[in-house]
This record gives C-alpha cells, sequence and structure tokens, in this order.
C-alpha cells in the first residue's frame, strides 16, 4: 500500500488556503478519486513526494521537461542569469537569441512576441486575428483548449472536460457570441460555419494534434483542408502548439505535416521549465503589435532573462542530432505496449503516439474527436491511474490529456512501466 500521509495532510491543510486546494483544476484528482500526491522534487524522468516515494513521471509539467527534469545544463544556465537578476523590465539581448531559433525552427513565423503562458499567448492571437481581418467571429474546436480566457471556454477541453464542467460561469454570452465550434476532424462542419457567417469570421484556431481531450490527431487531409477554406474565405489559420511545439518535432506540428499556418502560439517547452508563452506569424500580421502597431498586448515579466535562459539552453539540447528519432522510439514502444497489456487483459483500448506525446482512451477505437473520446471508461481510468501510482508510475490525472516523455526516460523505464501497465490492468479485468 502506497503511504501518502503527508501528502493528505498538506493537502487537507491547503483546501483552507486555496480554491479546491489547488493552484489548477486538475491538480485536485476529482475525476481519478483519491487525494493528490504532492510533489517534493524532480530530476530526469522521475519525480518524488513529500512522502518519499518516487514515481516515472509521464506529465512532466504538462509538457516542458522535454530534456527531463532539472536537466544540469539547464539548471547551470539559470544559475548563471540568477546573479544578474530574475526580471529586468526591460530589453535583454535573450530575447532576441530566443526569438532568432524560434524564427528559424517554425515555419510559420516571421516575428514573434513572448508572454508568459499559453493562456496569454492564445488571448494575444485572438485580439490579433480580429484586428488584422476586422472580423470578429472565430471558429475553435469541440475538447480544443486554448487557456482560460473567457472567449475560449466554450467546449473546452483540458481541465474543463475533465471536471465535467458547464461553460463557466462568470463569462458573458456577449462574450461567446462570437465564439463558434465545430467537431474536430469534421471539414463539413467547418464549411457550413464559414458559409452560415460570409465574410465574417477572422480565422480558425485548433490545436494540431490534441492534447487536452485526450490524445487525437488529424485525420489525413484535416489540416490541409482547413489551410484552403481559411484562405478561399480571406481567414486566418492559427495553431495552437502550446502543447506540440518543439515537441512533436522542432519545428511543430506544422513542420511534421507540412501545413504552415499564419500565426502560431507556443509555451512550455520554449520556456524550458519556466513560465512562458510566444505568439508568432507572418510579419504584414505581427507587425500591427504595439508599438510598432495599434494592437495593444503587454506584460511586465515577458520576456523575462530567467525564461529565456531557459527556453535558449532547452531548445539547444533539442537540437542536437537523434533527439526526435530516440523521442519517437522510446514513445511508440510504450504506446504500443500499453495497448497491448490491454488486450492481454481483454480490456478495450485505443491509442497511439506521435514523438514524444501519446494518449489512449479505454474504449474501442479509433477516437476522432471529443464526443467520440467521451466513450472512455473514465471509471476504470480512475482506478488504473491509482492502480499505476502504487506500482511507482505517475499519469496525468484525467482521461482527457495527453501523456509526455523526454529524453530522460530509459529503456529501462519504459520497461519498469509496461511491467505494471500489464500488473494494473490485470488487476482490474
Amino acid at each position: 500500500m502506497l503511504n501518502t500521509t503527508r501528502s493528505q495532510e498538506i493537502f487537507t491543510a491547503a483546501q483552507k488556503l486555496m480554491p479546491g486546494g489547488v493552484s489548477s483544476p486538475v491538480r485536485a484528482f476529482k475525476s481519478v478519486g483519491g487525494q493528490p500526491i504532492v510533489f517534493d522534487r524532480v530530476k530526469g524522468a522521475y519525480a518524488w513526494d513529500v512522502d518519499g516515494n518516487r514515481y516515472i513521471d509521464y506529465v512532466g509539467s504538462w509538457g516542458p521537461a522535454i530534456c527531463g527534469h532539472s536537466h544540469p545544463e539547464v539548471i547551470s544556465a539559470l544559475h548563471e542569469a540568477l546573479e544578474k537578476g530574475t526580471s529586468f523590465g526591460a530589453p535583454c539581448e535573450l530575447e532576441n537569441v530566443l526569438a532568432s531559433m524560434v524564427i528559424e525552427a517554425v515555419p510559420s513565423v516571421e516575428m514573434v512576441r513572448f508572454v508568459n503562458s499559453g493562456t496569454e499567448a492564445c488571448m494575444a492571437v485572438l485580439r490579433l486575428m480580429r484586428a488584422f481581418t476586422g472580423r470578429e467571429k472565430v471558429i475553435k474546436f469541440e475538447g480544443c483548449y486554448h487557456g482560460h480566457a473567457d472567449m475560449f471556454l466554450v467546449k473546452a477541453g483540458s481541465g474543463v472536460a475533465t471536471l465535467g464542467l458547464p461553460d463557466s460561469p462568470g463569462v458573458p454570452r456577449s462574450v461567446t457570441a462570437s465564439t463558434l465550434t465545430a467537431p474536430y476532424n469534421d471539414l463539413e462542419a467547418v464549411k457550413e460555419l464559414f458559409a452560415a457567417n460570409a465574410g465574417e469570421i477572422a480565422g480558425v484556431i485548433l490545436e494540431p494534434v490534441v492534447g487536452n481531450a485526450g490524445f487525437i490527431t488529424p485525420e489525413p487531409g484535416f489540416l490541409e483542408g482547413l489551410r484552403e477554406l481559411t484562405k478561399e474565405n480571406g481567414a486566418l489559420l492559427v495553431f495552437d502548439e502550446v502543447m506540440t511545439g518543439f515537441r512533436i518535432s522542432y519545428g511543430g506540428a506544422q513542420a511534421k505535416f507540412g501545413i504552415t499556418p499564419d500565426l502560431t502560439t507556443m509555451g512550455k517547452v520554449i520556456g524550458g521549465g519556466l513560465p512562458v508563452g510566444a505568439y508568432g506569424g507572418r510579419a504584414e500580421i505581427m507587425r500591427l503589435v504595439a508599438p510598432a502597431g495599434p494592437m495593444y498586448q503587454a506584460g511586465t515579466l515577458s520576456g523575462n532573462p530567467l525564461a529565456m535562459t531557459a527556453g535558449i539552453k532547452t531548445l539547444e539540447l533539442l537540437k542536437q542530432p537523434g533527439t526526435y528519432e530516440r523521442l519517437a522510439l522510446i514513445t511508440k514502444r510504450l504506446s504500443d505496449g500499453i495497448q497491448a497489456a490491454a488486450r492481454e487483459a481483454g480490456l478495450p483500448i485505443t491509442g497511439g503516439s506521435i514523438s514524444a506525446m501519446f494518449g489512449f482512451f479505454l474504449c474501442e477505437g479509433p477516437v476522432r474527436n471529443f464526443e467520440e473520446a467521451k466513450a472512455t471508461d473514465t471509471v476504470r481510468f480512475g482506478k488504473l491511474h491509482r492502480a499505476m501510482l502504487e506500482r511507482g508510475v505517475y499519469l496525468a490525472p484525467s482521461s482527457y490529456e495527453a501523456g509526455f516523455t523526454s529524453l530522460a526516460h530509459s529503456d529501462a523505464d519504459i520497461d519498469a512501466t509496461l511491467v505494471a501497465f500489464r500488473d494494473a490492468f490485470a488487476s482490474l479485468a
């Protein structure tokens, strides 16, 4: 039996101090049952809780730890940066360095603006879409999550899906009236929205690979179709690559699939574990952003030297030869092994992986959109999650979140994880 006495004590105290005892909803373990594990430290592929239990970690701070937690080169670079100060609130050369790396890597990005989170990036890019086109309406996809800004909390994924929440209280209807939704992987639905709102749609925003409704990949022709539809209708195509950027390839999903959007949002990996976000795209669009243009957006901590330092070092590590081949190899072996273990136990499962991102649903597949993802057995997943914790493996505490591997995960870690899955699935069968 897993001893979590100290975690329970800390979480009980936290509930009197913070709403739900957490700073972000999914961490509360509401959808998987039991109380959350309170982390004490992380290193490489592992996390240790306050009771001293060690876990092989497949959350990776929800994506940023692609090189492994507390990578020694990132930590060393941060120590040097700390000596110069934690925040300037003024330009620093490190912004130029990271901006150049992002522009070189991501096909759509000719200019970039740094912010402090993926939510901020998506808020700003929505404003920019509207400023550039002079239109108000936008299309998003059911189950895709673009942060917690009011206008995106319509049929959203991530914690909204995990907790089964309706469109959030406190969001005025007037704010979301211009947000149109369609099922992911459904081009016909998008065509119908464009036809019914001719000349009114500023653009389409989506996760090119969904990670916030579980792991859902684009069907052949879907991304290509969106690119053509937006061009035909004078609208912008925006890839939210906060999760996929520098994770499924060095140039993100757009480089992986060969589809270049007009604008891109990024985060997680480019901060190397520190809070960061960014948005970028064609120069003619980005020049609308203040002070170059009239569209206002600002942030005191944006481009701060610590986040820039961690991002630069992380991208340097990722650029080394063989990085993505290694990530793809171990992740596919993990994903295939998880599915094989479930089938051996006679349990339904469907899933897959792309590079260092994977996921599965406890139902018959395929799963092409959020509505189909709802068929997953959330009760069984809750039991599986606990069973894996007991066996030293930390998975995202939600049926509707992707998983992440890192360069720090060894073949032995994958082997141990698959043994744990086989044992856990057998106990649930």
